[in-house]
């Protein structure tokens, strides 16, 4: 169920460019079947792709470079942006453009100021990041589809929602384990937290 789960989620965020704005094609039996796995309900799910459209759109208008530097994640109208710039200046127009998007409620800007010395340092992250994933896929005890991994430079950002403090143990213990983790930056939200919302 969780392979299938995460199968439709990888199918449904297609990323076609068309002329000169990003457009993202959701299927709705996909994404009806992704809420159906997670925490998030079918309209939050959606809402969120939207915002998630409309965040990318801003900001591959604003600068090409700067899409392509970047990488957001939306979960229930908060949105979590990584990567690198190359001036600080960067930094507080993307924090601005997000805040402009409909729906957004809170922005967590980990934008780095370039300074990365090789290309090797992304190929690390990206490394990471798939480890990652693989050991939340694998581990039992974690719904895998309520989080979201990020990693900049070593740190790594996760975002999402856990069932409770001893499932978000285990994916930070799983981070710890892999070469090359600087740090853990969580973004996570508890599901009792949500549900007395």
């Amino acid at each position: 169920m969780k392979f299938v789960a995460y199968a439709l989620l990888t199918l449904s965020s297609l990323i076609v460019i068309s002329g000169c704005t990003p457009t993202v094609i959701l299927g709705g039996a996909a994404i009806g079947g992704v809420a159906v796995a997670e925490e998030r309900s079918v309209g939050t799910v959606i809402d969120d792709a939207t915002i998630k459209t409309q965040v990318m759109n801003a900001i591959f208008q604003k600068s090409e470079p700067m899409f392509t530097s970047t990488s957001t994640t939306v979960i229930d109208g908060v949105v979590l942006i990584t990567g690198e710039v190359p001036t600080p200046e960067d930094r507080v127009t993307l924090t601005r453009l997000i805040w402009g998007v409909k729906g957004v409620k809170e922005v967590h800007n980990e934008i780095k100021v370039e300074d990365r010395e090789s290309v090797g340092s992304f190929a690390s992250d990206s490394l990471i990041t798939t480890k990652l994933k693989l050991q939340l896929l694998r581990d039992p005890e974690i719904l895998n589809i309520n989080y979201s991994v990020d990693t900049v430079d070593g740190t790594v950002y996760l975002m999402g929602i856990a069932q409770n403090e001893a499932e978000l143990q285990r994916v930070k213990n799983h981070a710890k384990e892999i070469s090359g983790v600087r740090r853990i930056v969580s973004y996570v939200k508890m599901k009792a937290e949500l549900n007395s919302a």
